[in-house]
């Protein structure tokens, strides 16, 4: 059975490592919730990979919110994964995590990219920065100490009462600031590594449909491979077999339904499987 431990002092995360040779590393990076995946990284593991997955925000020395985070936060992680030697290493990104992803695969040498339910543009903080603030609108990330550029944030946006359906809020952002969209484009063509996308259509918190066929034209206007795994029914949260379904929030609508979802998360991992070479 795979056994699970604390990583190294100075990030606060957890490696789950396979009770054999690993046949790939694996960092598993959450959405806006920046939480620890234990389910994750354990699933990951009964399959044969070295799995680790670390908060990025609102821990101890971090940013409360999604304001201006490092992407070093998460090359420390994959350094930290390297020392094992593994065969294979691969990011898999939700949500932001698969912004964050996305980024990462650009600037560090990585073997696979799965970004589930991505965006196709950097956007602007979610939550307050170190300082405390949450506006004047800053950029989620940076990269060696300068922030990328952004999309801000349609002010004029009706938030409805929860759970809230925030994907419109989205699409109006996109309509309003197309210079800064144009700016802020993921540039995924010259990731290279391999790049899967993965997006349902009932995604309610934001257009991943969308976001992956941009994504997915950027990489076939550069000559590179892509492959997008879509649905027509699955919302933002696909899972993996062997994870428990997502729980309902009283505060967002994320869209989709459990068979939907898992039905996409099967795909998904059968697919992260063949490209690292899992069992």
């Amino acid at each position: 059975m795979p056994t699970e431990q604390a990583l190294p002092d100075g990030l606060d995360g957890v490696l789950w490592l396979p009770d054999e040779a690993p046949r790939a590393a694996v960092l598993v990076v959450a959405g806006s919730s920046g939480r620890i995946d234990h389910d994750r990284t354990r699933v990951l593991a009964e399959h044969g990979a070295l799995a680790a997955s670390i908060r990025w925000f609102g821990g101890v020395g971090q940013s409360p919110g999604i304001c201006e985070i490092p992407l070093e936060t998460f090359t420390a992680a994959l350094d930290e994964l390297r020392r094992y030697d593994p065969p294979r290493l691969a990011m898999v990104g939700v949500s932001k995590g698969a912004e964050a992803a996305l980024l990462v695969a650009g600037r560090y040498r990585l073997d696979h990219v799965l970004a589930v339910s991505p965006s196709s543009v950097v956007w602007a903080n979610v939550g307050p920065g170190a300082d405390g603030w949450g506006t004047p609108y800053r950029s989620s990330w940076t990269w060696r100490g300068e922030p990328l550029a952004f999309v801000p944030y349609d002010d004029t946006w009706p938030e409805p009462q929860p759970p809230v359906a925030c994907r419109s809020l989205y699409e109006r952002s996109l309509a309003a600031y197309p210079a800064e969209v144009a700016a802020a484009a993921i540039p995924v063509g010259h990731i290279d590594c391999d790049v899967t996308l993965v997006a349902g259509a009932d995604d309610e918190m934001w257009p991943s449909d969308l976001f992956a066929r941009q994504l997915a034209a950027r990489r076939r206007a550069a000559g590179r491979p892509v492959t997008v795994l879509a649905s027509d029914t699955a919302g933002h949260r696909p899972y993996f077999p062997g994870e428990p379904e997502p729980a309902a929030s009283p505060r967002f609508r994320y869209g989709g339904d459990p068979a939907a979802d898992a039905e996409l998360g099967a795909r998904a991992f059968d697919r992260l499987r063949t490209a690292i070479g899992l069992d």
